[in-house]
């Protein structure tokens, strides 16, 4: 058994993170000693470094929250995680679409403002960014 010291300082976790995913149900309540402290078991500390590593993936904890609730229920199949992941990578690429679609957008804005880098009016204003079309 373990103090919530200990196990954050040996996983690099913020103790506000675990008492946050005590909260969210994300860990099961901990067992407490007879002064109050929370303490870790095995089985505890494996659900965090899970989470953690989950985290690092870019999951998020309504993603995780599902992988824990199939992992107790015993029926985190390969098929399950297969089909989490593949829709995790499917997000991955629509995002990735979205900033190269918002990239292109942003280039010519940049190009407008390299133009006017040395603008010989100091008082120069940037207006990249401003509307083109004015409602009259």
């Amino acid at each position: 058994m373990w103090q919530i010291g200990e196990v954050t300082q040996n996983l690099g976790i913020n103790p506000q993170t675990v008492y946050f995913y005590e909260r969210t149900g994300l860990i099961p309540p901990l067992q407490r000693t007879e002064g109050g402290y929370r303490v870790f078991n095995q089985e505890d500390v494996d659900r965090l470094v899970l989470i953690q590593r989950a985290k690092s993936l870019g999951l998020t904890l309504a993603e995780i929250r599902e992988i824990l609730l199939l992992k107790q229920g015993r029926s985190l199949s390969c098929q399950a995680m297969y089909d989490l992941l593949e829709r995790k990578i499917t997000q991955i690429e629509e995002k990735i679409s979205n900033l190269q679609a918002l990239k292109h957008d942003l280039q010519p804005l940049l190009e407008e403002c390299r133009r006017n880098l040395n603008h010989p009016n100091p008082e120069h204003q940037c207006r990249v960014i401003e509307p083109k079309n004015k409602l009259t």
